[in-house]
This record gives structure tokens, sequence and C-alpha cells, in this order.
């Protein structure tokens, strides 16, 4: 499955999958829909920071996204990143969460980035696993910080160290 970098053309489906899983999952947090101008804008702007958006595609189309960026805005935490996975409904669980987590973890230690941080909902155990998978523990685990759909949501705060200390 191709991994690539996001161009202007796959916003369309990038839109589509980032408004999917706002509108009907845990898997973002956010509640109001984006708009084309809102991604357009945060592709320019991961672009001009140097900061990867990869897409999967299968059968031809763009299938899945991830990107990630800083952790905190602070200058202490400049070698830490999240990262953010997103795979279209149908395409789950055919392996793009993997290849785009893999491409995502293989950018930032060349990079030199130092921490990758998922911060993942706690019912989300299929993410949970696949971190595990790549060898991200959890560091944390933060009760009803979040709401959503009338209820409240865990957050789970996990991390990998992509190069060890000097």
């Amino acid at each position: 499955m191709p991994i690539r970098p996001a161009t202007e053309r796959d916003l369309p489906a990038i839109l589509a999958i980032t408004n999917h899983a706002i509108l009907h999952t845990t898997a973002s947090w956010q509640t109001k829909p984006h708009t084309m101008e809102m991604r357009a804008a945060w592709l320019a702007e991961r672009r001009m920071a140097g900061l990867p958006v990869l897409v999967a595609e299968a059968d031809g189309e763009v299938a899945g996204y991830g990107s990630y960026g800083s952790f905190r805005a602070y200058e202490g935490y400049a070698l830490t990143v999240e990262h953010s996975i997103y795979v279209e409904e149908r395409f789950q669980g055919q392996g793009l969460g993997r290849a785009l987590l893999a491409a995502l973890i293989d950018h930032a230690t060349a990079a030199g980035m130092h921490v990758m941080v998922g911060v993942i909902s706690a019912e989300n155990t299929v993410s949970i696993a696949l971190h595990e998978h790549f060898g991200f523990e959890v560091t944390g685990r933060l009760p009803e910080v979040g709401r959503k759909f009338d209820r409240w949501l865990d957050l789970v705060l996990m991390q990998k160290i992509l190069r060890p200390a000097p």
C-alpha cells in the first residue's frame, strides 16, 4: 500500500475522513466539521514547518492519512511530537494505520525527534493495541477529561522513545 506525502488534490479525501471522525467517532474530540479552507491551511502550515502529512492509498484512492506536530509549544518540548492517524472506515483493519504509523515513526526518527506521543480515547482499544505493537507504552490515563456524544471520555497517553538520550 503506497504511503506518500499529501498534496492539495488529496484535500477532499482528507477532509471527508476528518469530518467522519469528528461527526461519528471519539477518535477526534472535536465536534464541529472542518471546511476545505481549514484543511488547506492546516496542510500549508505543516509544510511550512517541515512537518509531514502522509496519505495511504488503497484501490487507487486516499484511504487514510497521518501527521505529527509539536507536542507543546514551549522550547523544552522541541524534540517531542504528537501524531495522529485517521483511516477511512471501509479501509480499516487492512494495515493502513500500521503502515502510516511506521512511516511517521521513521520520519520523526530521521528528523531527530526524541519522543513521539499518542493521545488516544481510552475506548479506542484498536489504536491502543496498534501503538503497543510499535513499542509505545501507556504513560498516563486521564479519566473524564473530555465530553462528546453526551458522555464523558477518558484519555490515554502513550509514548515511544525514538532515540535514546546521549
